[in-house]
């Protein structure tokens, strides 16, 4: 039984998002989308952490009821979290959500191979960003340490935010916007983490 929460928030969802408009829900259940004609919103670029464009493109949605990223993700991003003490499970969870789905999307360079930008991985990484923050090997995580592997991912998103000052007072929007250098990145990310933290839990 899905767990159905009204909220009162629009934010931009970008994951799963083909060119042509193809939406995946990556992760939100029963979103009312519709396309934006704005520059910010039809025409943003995933730019992925250092950023580098990646080949996403903005929708609006409006969140109208939502469940949290699926079991294993959202247990894994509350363990990564611990990577970086004082980071939100539900900051991970969100960048999660917009680069890939939580994993889900079958966009080039999620499972395989990379996308436009040469970003790889659930997480969307740039191969020497990942090599920068891949280690130490994370329980569970592939030896060696691979961008596809979801573990070795979200437990070096954590570090990358960690070094880029997520956890200092007044750092979280920074250290974000060092992950995919966007305005409405941020927002988005930021919102979808609120959203995470106060309405929902990760589910087991």
């Amino acid at each position: 039984m899905s767990l159905r929460l009204a909220v009162g928030i629009a934010v931009s969802v970008v994951a799963g998002v083909g060119g042509l408009g193809v939406v995946a829900t990556a992760g939100i259940e029963t979103l009312s989308v519709t396309a934006s004609a704005s520059a910010s919103q039809s025409g943003a670029v995933n730019l992925g952490p250092g950023g580098r464009a990646g080949t996403s493109t903005g929708v609006s949605a409006s969140l109208g009821t939502a469940l949290p990223p699926p079991a294993p993700m959202s247990t894994l991003y509350v363990q990564a979290a611990g990577a970086c003490p004082g980071l939100s499970w539900s900051v991970l969870a969100a960048i999660g959500t917009v680069e890939s789905g939580n994993g889900t999307s079958t966009l080039p360079g999620v499972h395989s191979g990379a996308n436009s930008a040469g970003a790889e991985g659930p997480m969307q990484f740039e191969p020497a960003t990942f090599y920068e923050y891949d280690y130490p090997v994370p329980p569970g995580g592939a030896s060696p340490p691979s961008p596809y592997d979801a573990t070795d991912a979200v437990y070096a998103a954590a570090r990358m935010l960690c070094a880029d000052g997520a956890t200092k007072a007044g750092g979280l929007a920074g250290a974000i916007f060092d992950y995919n250098h966007a305005s409405w990145y941020v927002s988005e990310v930021l919102a979808l983490s609120s959203f995470y933290s106060g309405e929902v839990i990760p589910r087991g």
